[in-house]
């Protein structure tokens, strides 16, 4: 809990200075007013966070948290549970999805095992930070103690750190658990109030009992746990994932040093949701990258506040979203360095 309550005393507001120079000069890029919509918001959000007119992002890492999870036994999704270990394995050689998305911009992935069943090899290049082999079963009982859930989030602290310290200057939340679009729904249920058959959808597939089965065990985890939506922590704890609580603090890490992250699709945003529960000061260091194509996914955006910026259909996870958005982060940067200004071109008006 210390390295948690250290991060978050250093979580600061926004450099309002930097964003009002920011913003002056996108406004004076020889441009129509607004004409790169979004691209303008990011850029001035960039500067605030690290208190740079010109943001350097030649350093990208995307951090993949992997852990399994216990409501697996109830049948929620039809893919075997060994896939968790494998593809985090895949990952860390390099072979994924988010890996060739990470190639686009040069950046690095690194895989985290934070509660995978299975050990992985001595000379593999997954990072072991195991804290238990996968969550207990929410549908019996709570996915995880208070503690290990405080524990699941230092880890992801501690690898930003871990990274920040090797010079990563941009990172991004990605993820690998079988299942975990069950807990990812039950945290949006109780974060946002609503019946989890409003927003369960397939995740990488179904069980034999369909939607409804899922849903159906969301909400008895919910009724039988009954966790306290106002604290972020017992609601992780009890209806949540290893992996989850992992990317939240890399999150909370990045936001403690004033350096952007990039959120993924579903699972990642209700890490996000979890953060922003903790700290509410971390969003404003958050960029969302897409709209997952789950069903609770325009619930999950609602609730944290910040409109995705991708709309790909995308819902492979892995942090592959984030990873594709890293170009756009690149391309605000670029923005505010290589456009000229109407001074610059004689065109003042």
């Amino acid at each position: 809990m210390e390295l948690l309550q250290q991060t978050i005393n250093k979580i600061g507001e926004l450099d309002q200075a930097a964003m009002e120079k920011a913003r002056k000069r996108v406004d004076s890029l020889i441009k129509p007013p607004k004409s790169l919509g979004r691209l303008e918001d990011l850029a001035v959000q960039l500067s605030g966070i690290t208190g740079e007119l010109y943001p350097s992002i030649d350093k990208k890492v995307v951090i993949v948290m992997a852990g399994d999870h216990g409501v697996y036994e109830e049948g929620v999704t039809n893919n075997p549970q060994i896939v968790t270990y494998e593809q985090t394995l895949h990952i860390s050689n390099g072979l994924t999805g988010v890996c060739a998305l990470a190639n686009v911009t040069g950046a690095n992935v690194v895989a985290v095992d934070v509660g995978v069943k299975r050990d992985f090899p001595d000379d593999s290049k997954v990072i072991k930070r195991k804290i238990k082999y996968g969550t207990d079963n929410m549908a019996k009982g709570p996915a995880m103690s208070r503690e290990e859930a405080i524990r699941s989030i230092e880890v992801g602290i501690e690898i930003a750190n871990q990274e920040l310290a090797k010079g990563a200057n941009l990172l991004g939340t990605g993820e690998m658990g079988i299942g975990n679009t069950t807990p990812t729904t039950a945290i949006i249920s109780v974060l946002g109030n609503v019946e989890p058959i409003e927003i369960t959808g397939r995740g990488a597939g179904l069980g034999a009992g369909g939607k409804k089965h899922k849903a159906n065990v969301i909400k008895k985890a919910i009724e039988l746990n009954q966790p306290n939506r106002e604290d972020g922590i017992d609601v992780l704890a009890k209806v949540g994932g290893l992996e989850i609580g992992g990317m939240a603090g890399v999150m909370l890490g990045a936001a403690a040093a004033r350096v952007p992250v990039v959120v993924d699709g579903y699972i990642s945003t209700a890490a996000a949701l979890i953060a922003a529960s903790i700290e509410p000061k971390v969003k404003n260091y958050l960029i969302t990258s897409h709209a997952t194509a789950e069903p609770g996914g325009i619930k999950a955006s609602e609730l944290l506040g910040i409109q995705p910026m991708i709309f790909l259909d995308l819902c492979l996870g892995e942090g592959s979203g984030a990873a594709l958005a890293f170009s756009v982060v690149e391309g605000a940067v670029r923005m505010m360095k290589d456009m000229a200004t109407f001074r610059d071109v004689g065109m003042e008006l």
